[in-house]
């Protein structure tokens, strides 16, 4: 009998993970064979997702698969999706996790680079999405999918232009989906993880840079990851109360403040609290009472130089912490 967190809510259920050899995708598939789930650990390393599926079943779960499979592509998705649900059942919970990490100038990106990573952030997911999802629905039972995006989602990076833009594309799509297959029962969860201790310093690829630079690139990446110590078991914690609680969008990084929605952020979007976070605007700390509120660029709130009333626009806040 399962013992471990939320196994009421998981025990017998059963939950796909994809990147499941290694990283978060291993540690979320051992935290759901905590709870009791059946776990199917796909992976293009085939010994690797065996070996997670094998220490899942010592964990806790009941039974586990390891499946090897590229999620760049729709025909072995499609496949799969075959095969489990003959063999092992309709998904319950979908977490899509596989992905690869892509350094460097955009001007340095070429166009293979851009396609290997939007083939596996962007489209695999998708895939796992429509393929799983459209089963989901079909069953009439709900279920959730969990999509693995980033922090780097969240803000533009000089040096992260491919890897970011396919992160912030796998937001966006759960998100979307969130608002598709809410009158099905389905929740759809974004995770968002900052600078989590993981092998992909040591896969990540550096475009533009010599092979014996883009080693050493890798290395001090190691070391910064390494450093920060922020361990993905914390990551797969976050996933399954994320499910259990229904969240959309939840970021998971070190912080001292609990996040909350940073006016001086263009959407609004999670960030440390702006009160103890330096790097928010002037304009996003509280005032003291009675004081006019700094406005960025200088002045004070209110009216315009002219000396006319400026007009307020109110842009729609999309989204929030949930």
């Amino acid at each position: 009998m399962a013992a471990g967190p939320h196994a009421d809510r998981f025990g017998g259920q059963l939950v796909l993970v994809t990147g499941a050899a290694s990283g978060i995708g291993r540690a979320t598939a051992f935290a759901f064979a905590e709870a009791g789930a059946r776990i199917v650990a796909v992976d293009r390393d085939a010994e690797g997702a065996a070996r997670t599926a094998e220490m899942a079943r010592l964990i806790g779960a009941p039974a586990a698969w390891g499946e090897a499979v590229d999620v760049s592509d729709e025909a072995a998705m499609e496949k799969l999706a075959d095969k489990v649900d003959t063999e092992y059942g309709t998904v319950d919970v979908l977490v899509n996790n596989a992905g690869i990490g892509l350094s460097g100038a955009f001007l340095d990106t070429t166009t293979e680079d851009w396609k290997k990573v939007l083939d596996v952030n962007l489209w695999g997911v998708i895939h796992g999405c429509r393929i799983f999802g459209k089963r989901m629905v079909d069953r009439g039972q709900g279920g959730h999918i969990v999509n693995t995006a980033s922090a780097a989602a969240f803000q533009p990076s000089r040096i992260l232009p491919a890897y970011s833009t396919s992160k912030a594309a796998v937001l966006m799509l759960s998100e979307c989906l969130r608002a598709e297959l809410a009158g099905q029962g389905i929740g759809v969860t974004a995770i968002c993880p900052g600078l989590v201790n993981t092998g992909i310093t040591g896969t990540a690829r550096f475009a533009g840079v010599s092979a014996e630079e883009e080693k050493r690139r890798q290395a001090k990446a190691a070391r910064m990851y390494g450093m920060r110590n922020y361990p993905p078991e914390k990551v797969a914690d976050a996933i399954l109360r994320a499910v259990v609680r229904n969240q959309a969008v939840v970021p998971v990084t070190p912080r001292r403040a609990a996040p909350t929605c940073c006016p001086a952020s263009p959407h609004g979007r999670c960030a440390p609290s702006p009160a103890s976070n330096p790097r928010c605007s002037r304009a996003a700390r509280p005032s003291p009472a009675g004081a006019p509120r700094p406005v960025p660029g200088g002045g004070r709130a209110g009216r315009h130089r002219s000396g006319r009333q400026p007009e307020i626009r109110r842009i729609p806040h999309v989204r929030s912490c949930r």
